[in-house]
């Protein structure tokens, strides 16, 4: 059995979602703390959560910032890692009016 599947047994962070997440193929700037920015691969995203491709494996509970092109840095904590992928919670969720504005550049 791998690491991953020993940690993470059958998860599928899709059975907790609190709201519905929009499909995305794109690129973020992601900063671990006392790291560099480096670009990272979003694959979905909710005003509360989104769902990236780490280049190194996070903890859960770390705390990251998440820079969207046109946006200030987003401070997230991961809430789940399956292997190199994990799920991310923003702190504070972004706002409604800001998340519409997001939308179109990220689809």
């Amino acid at each position: 059995m791998s690491q991953d599947s020993e940690r993470i047994p059958e998860f599928d962070p899709r059975s907790e979602r609190r709201t519905d997440r929009i499909e995305v193929n794109a690129e973020v700037a992601l900063r671990r703390s006392g790291q560099h920015l480096y670009r990272v691969r979003v694959y979905d995203a909710s005003r509360y959560v989104c769902r990236l491709e780490f280049v190194e494996r996070p903890q859960v509970e770390e705390r990251v910032w998440i820079r969207f092109d046109g946006l200030s840095a987003l401070e997230g904590v991961v809430c789940w890692v399956n292997g190199f992928v994990a799920g991310i919670e923003f702190v504070p969720a972004i706002h409604p009016a800001v998340f519409d504005l997001l939308v179109p550049r990220l689809a």
